[in-house]
């Protein structure tokens, strides 16, 4: 109804149908048909449509009440956020009775500021002052997508992969549609436990760093990320960024210096909520608490730091997550909604660390005494690898896939929005967020020897095939388990065997000596009649609309469910042809009817290997080379199966002799 109440005509209207008749509101004549026609072309009046369906039965005096009440409120709510416009930048006082105790958890918060005198957070969001609460450019033709960058306190695993190759299989999809895409990845490189590894390895920071970051990057460029940028938040550009940030959360009254005193758990370099800690009883009987999330040990500490203003934003927050696909899977989302809901996630947050405590990091800009707390440096690095803080950023900005991890779905669920928000900046329209990776069935951790190397099982099972398993395994809600003997089977089943083994009997010399494609339209003109060709056609008429959908959803064990499906079709049609006893008949018709087998199993390996393409590019482009697809020939709108794709000759002799798309297992 506030829709109605900013109709000038409104109370005009209603009073001059309560002169002329006592019938309920919405039952009278023209005029007010007329205006509630208006309404519909309010972008607003779904949402309002149940409560006008309800005051269809309201009398005129109680209709006129509330909009007078509405009102009313409406009046009341600008005074109170003009009257507490100065309190957003207020500086927190100690409470009287603690100016000479030793703060603690539960009382140093006693501040003017958080007993919430004079309403502070009641007031009106800074946000909605800079920025509205709606999304700009949904249609646009760019895509930005990010992996997590990598902490280098130790190189790479599974994990780490598993995420780079997701975003990259996104990236690669929304680039197939034709949007410009822009992938980002990289490391995080500052902390105490990065100094306490470079310690460990008789390094300095900076050259530790560098050789991880390197492997980082190696573990990138052999399994074919293909990643915009590679950013390094020791880089002096992102450091530039982290202050310009710093001070753009500071001058908008975002921030501000207090003590704290909590749990912090020097592993995972955070304070922990004493609701996510859980008590250990060691071999001794002695008993220390830990963290519930990742099982590390956590230790009292009370230290000044800077602080930002989180509490002030669970309204933003609830906001964006009234949008479902803002994280994904929904389970993840249902999860970040009831942290959010609860508000036990919202306390103001500690945005640096005393640099005595934490030197390895970027100091505060004006008060090096502090470091900015490596989590918010971190988390600016989404800006600073799109040009941030030049304004080249917005070429890319919003960010429109950002893939995590389950462990830090809080920093990014809760932190990075609110941050955002605050700066005047939209949120990431989807945060992908993914589950871990076990081995052999148990969590894969250092201290049971049992993290598996990406390196070291590309040995094994080839970059192609690990990153095919990783990503046809693995479902983002549950966590996913790495076992070899079943990688083996998955791999020869069906990247040798299922594609593999239709593409060389489709371009075996035995029945294509040339190695030629026939003309596409011989598949259109009935000449194979039987049950299995009619199958596999509409096989391949259903697989791009069905791997679409999985793409879309980040299904990616869906997206290779359907093409096995319609690979499995065109063996069993190629089985039942007998291509090998055709060509050996050696008649017209015979011949023909090898033109049409052969035309529409490449058919098959052609549509399948364009849909692959994101999730294995590498042994995807290798089998369209070998058909001769132009590279322009190899977008999304190329899955479509073909009713006139052009014929080849044949292809050349070294390809003919190197027709194993991809060799078994043993």
């Amino acid at each position: 109804m506030a829709n109605l109440c900013r109709l000038p005509s409104a109370r005009n209207l209603i009073t001059q149908i309560l002169k002329n008749q006592s019938r309920n509101i919405m039952t009278t004549p023209a005029r007010a048909k007329k205006l509630l026609e208006s309404l519909k072309d309010n972008p607003y009046f779904d949402k309002y449509a149940p409560a006008i369906t309800r005051l269809q039965q309201t009398n005129p005096e109680e209709f006129i009440s509330r909009i007078e009440e509405q009102q009313r409120k409406e009046t009341e709510k600008r005074e109170k956020a003009k009257s507490f416009k100065n309190d957003a930048t207020a500086k927190p006082e100690l409470h009287q009775n603690m100016q000479n105790r030793q703060a603690r958890l539960s009382d140093v918060m006693k501040t003017e500021l958080l007993q919430d005198k004079g309403g502070f957070f009641r007031r009106k969001s800074p946000w909605r002052k800079v920025q509205m609460r709606s999304y700009s450019n949904f249609q646009r033709k760019s895509a930005f997508v990010s992996t997590p960058i990598f902490y280098v306190n130790a190189g790479p695993h599974i994990g780490h992969l598993y995420s780079a190759a997701m975003a990259d299989a996104v990236a690669r999809y929304n680039k197939m549609l034709g949007l410009e895409t822009f992938l980002s990845t990289g490391t995080d490189e500052h902390g105490n436990k990065v100094r306490s590894a470079a310690g460990l390895n008789n390094l300095s920071p900076e050259n530790y760093c560098d050789e991880i970051s390197t492997l980082f990057r190696g573990m990138c460029d052999d399994f074919d990320i293909d990643y915009s940028k590679f950013i390094r938040t020791t880089d002096k550009k992102h450091q530039q960024g982290v202050y310009k940030f710093w001070a753009s959360l500071q001058n908008s009254g975002h921030l501000y210096l207090g003590k704290y005193s909590g749990w912090y758990c020097v592993s995972d370099e955070a304070f922990v909520l004493p609701s996510d800690l859980e008590d250990l009883k060691k071999p001794d009987g002695s008993t220390i608490k830990i963290s519930s999330a990742s099982g590390n040990p956590v230790e009292w500490m009370e230290e000044e730091n800077y602080k930002f203003r989180l509490s002030s934003f669970q309204d933003d927050l609830r906001h964006w997550l009234k949008d479902e696909k803002c994280v994904q899977p929904l389970k993840y989302h249902k999860l970040l909604s009831n942290w959010v809901e609860e508000g036990s996630c919202l306390e103001d947050l500690s945005v640096s660390r005393p640099a005595a405590r934490a030197p390895w990091a970027i100091p505060v800009p004006n008060d090096h005494s502090h470091t900015v707390y490596v989590w918010l440096d971190a988390l600016i690095n989404y800006l600073t690898v799109l040009g941030y803080p030049d304004d080249d950023y917005k070429k890319f900005w919003p960010p429109k896939i950002q893939v995590i991890g389950k462990d830090i779905l809080k920093f990014h669920g809760v932190y990075w929005p609110a941050f955002l928000i605050a700066a005047g900046m939209e949120p990431p329209r989807t945060i992908l967020c993914h589950s871990h990776w076990t081995v052999n069935d148990e969590k894969m951790s250092k201290s049971k020897g049992n993290v598996v190397a990406p390196s070291k099982a590309a040995e094994m099972f080839t970059p192609d095939g690990l990153r095919y398993f990783l990503l046809r395994e693995a479902v983002p809600h549950s966590d996913a388990n790495y076992n070899e003997e079943k990688i083996r089977k998955i791999l020869n089943a069906e990247l040798a065997d299922t594609l593999g083994n239709l593409f060389s009997r489709c371009m075996g010399r035995a029945v294509n000596p040339r190695g030629a494609t026939p003309e596409a339209s011989i598949i259109h003109k009935d000449i194979l009649g039987t049950e299995e060709a009619k199958n596999l056609v509409e096989s391949l008429h259903r697989l791009p609309g069905t791997a679409q959908s999985a793409y879309q959803d980040f299904n990616f064990h869906q997206v290779v469910d359907a093409v096995m499906n319609s690979l499995r079709c065109a063996n069993k049609m190629i089985e039942h042809h007998k291509p090998w006893a055709l060509v050996k008949l050696n008649d017209e018709k015979s011949m023909t009817q090898l033109e049409a087998v052969l035309a529409l199993g490449l058919e098959s390996v052609r549509v399948s290997a364009l849909i692959l393409l994101p999730i294995v590019p590498r042994l995807a482009h290798n089998l369209l080379s070998h058909l001769d697809i132009p590279m322009d020939s190899r977008q999304w709108i190329n899955t479509e199966f073909s009713r006139t794709g052009r014929a080849t000759e044949g292809i050349q002799e070294e390809r003919l002799n190197n027709l194993i798309l991809f060799k078994r297992i043993k």
